[in-house]
C-alpha cells in the first residue's frame, strides 16, 4: 500500500505520492485498501458494529446536528463514512479524467449509519465501495485528461490525486476501525 503515512507527516506530498500511477495501480491500491479493512473487521460481530466505543476527542464537525458532533462512531459509522468519501473522490477523479472541467460541486452520497446493524452489511458495503470505485476507473479513457486540474484544500489535484485523495481518508480511519475493534473485543 502506499505511504499514507507520510502525507499526514507532510514528509511527501499528493503530488508525489501519485506521479508515475494510472488507473491500474488505483485499481491495485483499491483492492489492497478494501482487504485491509476488511480484515480489520474480519472478527467482529453484530454487536461490534453498534457497540460505541470511548473516543474522547470526537469531534465531528461537518455534523447535520450540533448533539452528535462529539459522538463517538460505532463500526457501522465508520465504513458509511470511509466508503463515501472514496466514492465521491473516484466519481470526481473520473470526470477530471475524462475531461470534464471543475465544476466546483460535490458527488456524495452516505448510506445512513444508523441504518448499518450487522456485520454482513458493513462487508457488503465494503465490497459495494470497491465495486463503485473499480467501476468509476472503467470510465477513464484510453488517454485520460491528465493536465484537467481541480483544487482542494491548497492543493491542486490530478485525476489520479483527486482518486488517491479518497484512499488517503481511508487510511486515516484505519487505526480507528482497529481501535473499535480493539475495545469491543475488551469491552
Amino acid at each position: 500500500m502506499l505511504d499514507f503515512n507520510a502525507l499526514a507527516e507532510r514528509k511527501t506530498t499528493i503530488a508525489r505520492l501519485s506521479q508515475g500511477l494510472g488507473p491500474e495501480e488505483l485499481r491495485a491500491q483499491t483492492n489492497e485498501m478494501i482487504d485491509t479493512m476488511l480484515e480489520l473487521i474480519a472478527e467482529a460481530t453484530d454487536a461490534d458494529v453498534v457497540f460505541v466505543p470511548e473516543d474522547p476527542e470526537a469531534n465531528d464537525t461537518f455534523a447535520s446536528d450540533a448533539e452528535v458532533v462529539n459522538l463517538p462512531w460505532t463500526l457501522g459509522h465508520v465504513i458509511v463514512h470511509v466508503t463515501a468519501s472514496a466514492e465521491e473522490a473516484a466519481a470526481l477523479a473520473a470526470e477530471m479524467a475524462r475531461g470534464v472541467p471543475d465544476r466546483g460541486g460535490r458527488s456524495r452520497a452516505e448510506v445512513p449509519w444508523e441504518s448499518v446493524t450487522t456485520i454482513a452489511q458493513c462487508r457488503a458495503r465494503l465490497e459495494e465501495s470497491r465495486r463503485m470505485r473499480l467501476a468509476s476507473l472503467e470510465m477513464w479513457p484510453d488517454e485520460p485528461h491528465m493536465e484537467n486540474m481541480q483544487d482542494w484544500h491548497r492543493m491542486q489535484l490530478t485525476p489520479v490525486s483527486r482518486f488517491l485523495v479518497g484512499l488517503w481518508h481511508d487510511s486515516e480511519h484505519l487505526g480507528q476501525l482497529a481501535e473499535i475493534m480493539r475495545q469491543a473485543r475488551e469491552g
